[in-house]
């Protein structure tokens, strides 16, 4: 709400769409009237993002033509764009931002190194031409608001606007290899680790 500043009517663009923080983000937009897109690896993902999280549209990043779906997707453009990926994904999006877009920096997490820090392509004439504005966005310099926004969702999910999904593994013996396994995409929902029964 702060950085990407979503208004009624904008169109805003998830990456990781169907993940923990993507699939939120898309409901939050569509709570503020905003029509959204969601980018997921994968059909069953993009399925995730349609069925469960109320995308309006949902695009395989994994298949052929992502270019040509996303055109299809946004044909006005895209006014929002929060990014979990950077990389290649969000190499495509920047090309069709609108006037005065706005783009969010939530995560990286198709960069498996920034060191030495990865050369791509230059994005400085997308935000000149476009007057577009792209910022970082830490969830823990909001801290002081954290009670604001747990009353904001709290409503939201009891009201059925904000669905959910988890993705629970069994033992702490899960944990090596648990981030790993985000990054391969295996998870559906937010990964967590049981460590001991509930109630123990």
């Amino acid at each position: 709400m702060e950085v990407g500043q979503p208004k009624a009517g904008e169109t805003v663009v998830v990456s990781t769409a169907a993940g923990s923080v993507g699939s939120c983000v898309g409901q939050i937009a569509k709570i503020k009237g905003c029509r959204t897109v969601g980018i997921a690896g994968g059909p069953e993902k993009v399925r995730l993002c349609l069925d469960q999280f109320g995308y309006d549209a949902a695009i395989d990043y994994k298949a052929d033509g992502l270019d040509a779906a996303l055109a299809a997707a946004c044909p006005e453009g895209i006014d929002v764009y929060f990014d979990n990926t950077a990389g290649a994904i969000s190499d495509v999006v920047l090309k069709q931002l609108k006037l005065n877009a706005r783009v969010v920096i939530c995560g990286t997490v198709s960069i498996a190194s920034w060191d030495p820090i990865p050369q791509g392509p230059r994005v400085e004439r997308h935000f000149l031409v476009k007057r577009a504005r792209m910022q970082g966005f830490l969830v823990l310099e909001y801290a002081p608001r954290y009670s604001e926004a747990l009353q904001a969702l709290s409503q939201w999910v009891r009201a059925g606007l904000i669905r959910y999904r988890e993705d629970i593994l069994e033992g702490i013996e899960q944990a090596p290899g648990s981030i790993a396994g985000l990054y391969r995409g295996e998870n559906r929902g937010k990964r967590l680790i049981r460590i001991a029964p509930e109630g123990t």
